[in-house]
């Protein structure tokens, strides 16, 4: 195993430092991939794991002006190691968001919410009424996407693999917002034509996919709208049909939100309003945490396990 639980001592707080009570952090597919080296960061070892969650501040150093003891931070960016009970982290690699707001919500707000709100933000001008389409709509990030677009009025149409509790997830998108649940299969039914009678084909895909999932889900793609390439568990490459490029000029792009933060270093203003908008929407009840198990630090075993399992429906949360 590539895990061991330590006890390490606290570092000494320096003048531009924070000292962080961890109180809760998920364990993302990207965790697992960086600890299994195949993520585009590689953390020096020995690290500890985990790019996301939220902490209480214990005690500021001296130069720390925007930070007091009783605040709540989250991650600035990837690699912070948030699975651990205690930290001291310079100023910088800390965001200060609301302790009005669910744990849970804090806790698995800086990655996917964030991959959600940009990838509908600023790929396509979406208007209400417009629709997305995506696969892996039961992710976190899918879960947000649907709770987002709603919130603004846009339809979802959520393609998931099919499996034998399909009912009950299809009931849970829906009680998120979800305007159409729909299997890999259904794509390429005739069937789908019926979903376009009430909704405009979609101008903007999302893909976590990969392989034959993203082919079929193209072909739904309004003439020059865009695929968003966010992921890719299939482990698949894209396959672009010849004819999509040509007859409908159809653009495909990536997106990684470690990268927009990078981009945005200097432009702290475009973070905020992002935060505020996502703060906003958990306050009104528009945006919930994914579905949760909270798992106690010293079980960390078996909420690994738990978090690579197929069709994981749950996000395991480590409480701190």
């Amino acid at each position: 195993s590539l895990f061991r639980l330590k006890d390490l001592e606290v570092a000494e707080l320096g003048d531009s430092d924070v000292h962080v009570k961890m109180l809760a952090a998920p364990i993302n597919p990207a965790d697992i991939n960086m600890i299994q080296g195949t993520y585009a960061i590689l953390s020096p070892l020995p690290a500890v794991g985990g790019n996301e969650g939220v902490g209480e501040v214990l005690e500021v150093g001296r130069r720390v002006a925007a930070l007091k003891p009783g605040d709540w931070v989250i991650p600035a960016g990837a690699g912070l190691g948030t699975w651990r009970t205690q930290g001291v982290f310079p100023e910088e690699m800390l965001l200060k968001v609301p302790s009005d707001i669910p744990v849970l919500c804090a806790a698995t707000l800086s990655v996917n919410p964030c991959t959600a709100y940009r990838m509908l933000t600023d790929f396509e001008t979406l208007a209400p009424g417009d629709s997305v389409i995506q696969n892996a709509a039961n992710s976190g990030v899918g879960q947000a996407v649907i709770q987002i677009a709603k919130a603004s009025g846009i339809k979802t149409i959520n393609v998931v693999r099919d499996r034998p509790d399909l009912p009950k997830l299809v009931e849970r998108l829906m009680a998120l917002g979800a305007d159409h649940v729909i299997t890999e299969e259904m794509l390429r039914k005739p069937e789908m034509k019926d979903i376009f009678k009430s909704i405009p084909k979609p101008r903007l895909a999302l893909n976590c996919v990969g392989g034959k999932s993203t082919t079929e889900m193209l072909r739904h793609l309004q003439p020059k709208g865009t695929m968003v390439t966010y992921g890719g568990m299939a482990k698949q490459p894209v396959m672009v049909p010849v004819s999509a490029f040509i007859f409908r000029d159809v653009r495909l792009r990536g997106f990684w939100m470690t990268q927009w933060r990078k981009d945005h270093v200097r432009d702290q203003e475009s973070l905020a309003s992002m935060m505020d908008a996502l703060c906003q929407l958990i306050r009104r009840g528009q945006l919930t945490a994914p579905a949760c198990t909270e798992v106690p630090l010293q079980d960390y075993k078996a909420a690994l396990e738990a978090s690579m399992k197929p069709f994981t429906s749950s996000k395991q949360i480590l409480l701190l």
